[in-house]
Parts: structure tokens; sequence; C-alpha cells
């Protein structure tokens, strides 16, 4: 049998002195009995991925609002594909790719319904304002798991690559530093890819000179923005990209918020209105009515104020269940 203890002297065997190890980790909120056979970071992943907030992700719009078609990235793929691109990077660098994966895979879990245009509302609503990383912590801190108060009780890098994984501060870890690369490279590369297969841009659109660069297909671009991760990451403290390649996707970002992000065809006016009236009438009813809410989150509501419950309920949702929910309560049964 190979043992936790196995494992974790293979680490400092294997990795690079760089890589975090799971024998050293700053540890968990409250502390737990040591598994035999799992380190502390896959613990924490088998944790998120049988989570239901991580199942959730599957009914989360990523960009496209109400998609017709089968091949449109969702939360879900998206979260996938962005372990896949960490996982090959924190390889190629020896570091912990338990630790990466881990980071990864809950990083969106606090994702509203409705992409950022979901968050976008509730932020404006919500008295304490709404950003999806901070929310994605609070999910694994206080609504997720059997831990009471301590939700799932992950590590403390984890919860660090997960809360930090965007935004000015930098992850303590070189792991969520390149989560933190890799949530970047997989979305600014896929939604590429969904523009394209929708009509909404053609591949001539992009700019020329960012093609060039970093390859004319979604395999070459991030196979490209991969190894220049990886090869000027070898041997620091620090994972870096080269400024060209940090040229060129910066401009690709920019290109896609002008003329995707904000497009008409993406997000038609009339669907981000409907968007806004769902997520303000629910966000409303349950100020109104909280013995409406599940008794888990009624439970927290004296430690946390209704507002704070309110927000998280509406930000657990998904795209379907925000819809049926809102059809349910404000629709009259003779009107559906």
């Amino acid at each position: 049998m190979v043992t936790r203890e196995d494992l974790e002297k293979k680490e400092y065997v294997n990795l690079s002195s760089f890589a975090a190890k799971s024998a050293e980790s700053k540890g968990r909120a409250m502390p737990e009995e040591k598994c035999q056979v799992r380190t502390e970071f896959q613990r924490d992943r088998d944790r998120i991925i049988h989570s239901k907030s991580f199942r959730r992700l599957m009914h989360k719009t990523q960009v496209f609002l109400a998609p017709e078609g089968d091949h449109f990235r969702t939360r879900l793929t998206h979260t996938i594909e962005v372990s896949q691109i960490a996982r090959t990077i924190a390889r190629g660098l020896s570091l912990n790719e338990d630790l990466t994966e881990a980071i990864a895979l809950g990083h969106d879990l606090g994702h509203t319904p409705f992409g950022h245009s979901g968050e976008t509302i509730l932020n404006n609503i919500h008295p304490g304002g709404f950003k999806h990383n901070v929310q994605s912590l609070r999910v694994v801190e206080v609504l997720e798991g059997s831990k009471g108060k301590f939700g799932m009780n992950l590590t403390a890098e984890v919860k660090d690559g997960i809360v930090n994984h965007t935004g000015p501060v930098r992850p303590f870890t070189l792991e969520g530093q390149i989560v933190k690369f890799s949530d970047r490279i997989a979305y600014i590369n896929h939604d590429i890819d969904d523009a394209l297969r929708s009509g909404v841009i053609q591949l001539g659109d992009l700019p020329g000179d960012c093609l060039d660069a970093l390859g004319n297909t979604h395999s070459e671009r991030i196979n490209t923005l991969v190894m220049d991760l990886i090869v000027h990451s070898d041997e620091q403290d620090q994972i870096t990209m080269s400024s060209r390649c940090q040229k060129y996707m910066d401009k690709l970002r920019e290109y896609m918020f002008e003329n995707v992000y904000h497009n008409e065809k993406v997000k038609r006016h009339e669907d981000l209105h409907r968007v806004e009236i769902i997520i303000n009438s629910l966000y409303d009813y349950y100020l109104d009515h909280p013995e409406y809410l599940p008794k888990e989150r009624q439970e927290l509501i004296e430690e946390y104020g209704i507002a704070e419950i309110v927000k998280d309920h509406i930000a657990g949702m998904t795209d379907r269940y925000a819809l049926n929910l809102y059809n349910e309560i404000f629709i009259p049964k003779g009107w559906k």
C-alpha cells in the first residue's frame, strides 16, 4: 500500500524546491486526523469535486446566455480547462500538481447564474457588493461541506489560491500563481473558440499581430502561452510570462471585451434586462420572505444577516433554477 507518508516523501524527491509540499501545509482552520493514503492537497481536491457547488457549475453560464448548441462552454467546462492547463504548467515546472488542481477546480465555485452579467447585477444591488472570487472563498469556508463553521475545512494554500485567482493580490504559492495565469489563458482562448463557432466574429477579425505571435488555432495559442510560462518561470520563485506574450494576450483580451463580451449577439439587451429582472426580483423576494429560504440558509441569518444569506442563496443558483423559480413565484399560472 502506498501511504500518505510515502507520497509526502516523494514530493521532496521529485518536486522543485519552490513547490509547496503537502507535509508543510499551513493547515486547516479546524484540525483533522490525516488520511492514510491521500495528502492534504489531494483531500481538498476530492472535497471540491464531491461538493454540490461544483456540480452546479454544469448549469451556469460562462459567456453566452442561453446558447443554442451543445459545444459552448459552461462554468464547469471552463473549470476543467483551467485545471488541465494549470496541471500541465505545474508538471512542466515540477511543482505540486495536486495543489494546483485543487485550486483550479475550486476557483469559480462562487460564480452567479448568468455569468458575469449576474455578477454585475448582484454587485449593484447587494449592500456589500459582490465579487465571485470572494464568494468562492465563502462557499468553501462557510456554505459547503459538513464542517460546521469551517465549511469544507480546506487547507490555507487552497483557500489562498481560490480567493486570489483574480484581483491584485498574488497567491503565496507558485501553484496558486499558475492558476491565476491559467484562468486567463483558458477563458480568452475558449471564448474566442465559442465566438467563432457562433459566428459573432470571424478568424480574420482577430488582431493579426496577436495571431502571428501566439498562433492561428486554439491549440497553438494555448501551447504558446503555456510553454512561455514554463520557460520563463523555470527555477524561479515567481510565475512569470514574457513581456511579448503578455502584451499579445492582453491585446486579445481587450479585443474580446470590445467585440464579444459586450456584443449584442452574445448578450442581447432583452436577455440582459430579463436577467436583471430575475435577480432583482428574487433578491427582494427573499429579503421580504426569509422563511422561504432553505433551512440550512435560515440557520445562518442570525450570524451573517439576511442580506448576506439572500446573496449567498442567489449566487448559488444555476441559470435554469433561477429562471424556473422566478416563473414559479412571479408568473401567474394562467400565463404560463
